[in-house]
């Protein structure tokens, strides 16, 4: 997002900016503070959550190296909307908001990639809302399994390392229950395939058949994909998922 802004631009930004290193688990930025920094990731992982009153996480995605966080709040200036932990060990590079904005601001490159960023992840919370909203557990499943699948060069898809089973369901909205369950008939099934190392989708297009196909009303056709299983019966907190971070 900097590479075409001005050296001596950067040189300003890089006087003001303040270096942090955290550790996995250590907390990044609360929900509802009201620090206004926009962090870039030089190293490790990070998740965006929002935690309901009963304790329930609702996760709204992962960033790592390259990625950057908490521009909402430098945009807008309102308080945090999410609270942000690190997954891994992790190096930022924290720049005050005045200076984040002077950056993309003074840049049309910039500018034009912080906007794509953004409708990317509107994009996402629109797909998202859909999802919870129309489809059952096991398609809310697939779906986020696609979306964190890597191609591999037989065409399959490869997601590692796996993200643990509670993981998945607060990324979904679905209890780990059924979230175990729906894994262990993917696998009966041979759409996916776990080991300690990977998840492994092998029949990727058959997958997105028949997403389309419970997207479109039709799941019903042919041999089902889906049980009902938490159809329609968002946990707490979910109104937020996929929202621009920070």
């Amino acid at each position: 997002m900097l590479r075409d802004v001005e050296p001596a631009l950067l040189a300003e930004a890089s006087r003001l900016a303040r270096w942090r290193r955290v550790q996995p688990g250590e907390v990044v930025i609360d929900y509802d503070d009201t620090s206004d920094e926009v962090f870039l990731i030089i190293s490790g992982t990070v998740r965006i959550a929002i935690h309901s009153a009963s304790g329930q996480e609702v996760i709204l995605g992962e960033a790592g190296a390259g990625e950057i966080f908490g521009e909402m709040a430098a945009i807008d200036g309102q308080s945090r909307s999410a609270n942000v932990t690190a997954v891994h060990s992790s190096v930022l590079c924290c720049l005050p908001r005045a200076t984040f904005l002077d950056l993309v601001l003074k840049t049309p490159s910039a500018g034009l990639l912080l906007l794509r960023l953004l409708t990317g992840r509107l994009r996402l919370l629109d797909a998202r809302n859909v999802e919870l909203a129309v489809l059952p557990v096991r398609h809310r499943l697939v779906a986020e399994l696609l979306r964190l699948g890597r191609p591999r060069e037989d065409g399959q898809l490869r997601i590692t390392p796996p993200p643990a089973q509670h993981v998945l369901a607060a990324r979904i909205g679905a209890r780990r229950e059924a979230v175990s369950r729906e894994l262990t008939n993917l696998t009966r099934e041979g759409l996916a395939t776990k080991s300690r190392q990977s998840i492994l989708l092998p029949q990727p297009d058959a997958l997105r058949e028949g997403l389309r196909k419970a997207m479109a009303g039709d799941a019903g056709k042919g041999k089902p994909l889906a049980s009902d299983a938490g159809k329609g019966k968002p946990i707490a907190g979910d109104a937020g998922r996929g929202r621009p971070k920070g």
